[in-house]
């Protein structure tokens, strides 16, 4: 029951949920490989780990090109030998309503959040197989719990991770993890990415509200991925309390 050693793949690992994650794993022992399009943030990030006593390594993807994730778990089993975990955090949501007609923001969050998730699966998967073990986790969104207006295509996309995570836990066997990890209201820069103004101001009301920190993400999937390798944690909602 410990994470001590792992190797951990993370999407995303620039800011949020996924920078939390790198840095809250690689305190615990987690040997860490960071992607994300901000070259400068995630070498920020790389520093800090290892000034910390940490072990991290960098490469720069964008999520919406296969060979970008192909590149990520290589780097993960060229610096450190092996992958055990990727963390599929990134996500977009330029959300507004259907009558906006924003369809490249559709576009990009199908491109994003569901492909991107598909890409870093497909590439983590030969890798698992050839170890005889592994773990998936898929960062969806209560956004497709509950869904409310604004959120529709966002919620799609993130419903269908939560559809594909599922049936490949199914088809997962004895050696591999899956877990699907959906988070309610959290303070991210998520809100900037929002290119509805109505629906930007509506967020960040909510996010100045009632947001939670991204460390309680964090702490979620490390409780997923410290289990002992018969246990697998299918899935975990963390929301603020007061979020309805």
């Amino acid at each position: 029951m410990s994470i001590e050693g792992k190797v951990v793949a993370i999407t995303g690992a620039s800011s949020g949920i996924g920078r939390a994650t790198a840095k809250l794993l690689a305190g615990r022992g987690a040997r860490v490989v960071l992607g994300a399009r901000r070259e400068s943030m995630l070498q920020a990030l790389e520093d800090e780990i290892t000034a910390a006593g940490g072990a991290a390594a960098v490469r720069t993807i964008d999520v919406r090109n296969r060979g970008d994730l192909e590149a990520l778990v290589a780097t993960a089993t060229d610096v450190f030998g092996r992958l055990d975990v990727i963390v599929n955090c990134a996500g977009i949501g330029p959300i507004s309503r259907f009558d906006a007609l924003k369809v490249e923001d559709w576009d990009a969050m199908i491109d994003v959040n569901l492909r991107g998730t598909l890409y870093g699966i497909a590439a983590a998967l030969p890798v698992f197989q050839r170890q005889n073990s592994g773990h998936v986790v898929n960062v969806i969104s209560t956004a497709g719990i509950a869904i409310t207006p604004t959120m529709g295509v966002y919620a799609a996309t993130k419903n269908a991770v939560r559809t594909a995570t599922e049936a490949l836990r199914q088809e997962a066997g004895p050696n591999l993890r899956v877990t699907e990890v959906s988070p309610g209201m959290i303070s991210t820069d998520f809100i900037e990415g929002i290119t509805d103004a109505s629906a930007k101001q509506r967020i960040a009301t909510l996010v100045n509200e009632i947001a939670i920190p991204p460390e309680a993400i964090a702490r979620g999937i490390a409780y997923a991925l410290e289990q002992p390798s018969d246990v697998d944690v299918g899935s975990v909602v963390i929301r603020p309390t007061a979020q309805a």
